[in-house]
């Protein structure tokens, strides 16, 4: 089974995720902040990982940056050695005005190049440099390389949480498993 579990204790932040890369999407997300439960109940639904996320912190920015950082790490230590994986992720999501993109490579070297074109401060009661910080945050974690980008769109609402769909489905692809896969997906023989 591809299940992990990670905790987090700083003097800023408790942090609790588990998930299970092999399940059905459910979300127990519970972090203090509104929309960034939105965008993870997102990633878990359309990702069909279940994900568990349990927070007590001081501020915002400080509850979404360690919990980009624990998810990121659930998510790798539940690939264990990556055999057997696709790796590879690209997924497109339209969201009423919006399009988004996210491509994805769970190799173990972390990058993240993120561009959702938001206009505004604040989407609900997540500041938007909040919601780059996640990601970028989450990419590193995770050490996968993650491009997301929303083409366009009128709305930072739905730009969000198209891009958050976006990766949902770029990760779904990327950590199935390819049954004609022998070995890590890798021309090396390591990620």
């Amino acid at each position: 089974m591809r299940v992990s579990e990670v905790s987090r204790k700083t003097r800023e932040t408790e942090i609790f995720v588990k998930v299970d890369l092999d399940a059905a999407g459910k979300a127990e997300v519970d972090t203090g902040v509104a929309f960034l439960n939105h965008l993870i109940t997102a990633l878990a639904s359309h990702s069909l990982i279940d994900i568990t996320v349990h927070v007590k912190g001081d501020l915002k920015h400080h509850v979404v940056e360690d919990v980009a950082i624990c998810l990121g790490e659930a998510i790798r230590k539940a690939l264990g050695d990556s055999e057997g994986i696709t790796r590879f992720g690209f997924a497109a999501v339209p969201m009423d005005c919006s399009l988004a993109f996210s491509a994805i490579d769970l190799v173990k070297r972390p990058y993240a190049k993120i561009d959702l074109k938001l206009r505004g401060k604040k989407i609900e009661d997540m500041p938007c440099e909040d919601i780059h910080h996640f990601l970028e945050t989450l990419a590193f974690s995770m050490q996968a390389n993650i491009h997301i980008w929303t083409e366009y769109g009128a709305n930072d609402h739905h730009k969000a949480e198209a891009a958050f769909k976006a990766l949902a489905l770029s990760l779904k692809q990327a950590t199935a498993i390819d049954p004609r896969r022998k070995g890590v997906p890798s021309s090396k023989g390591v990620l």
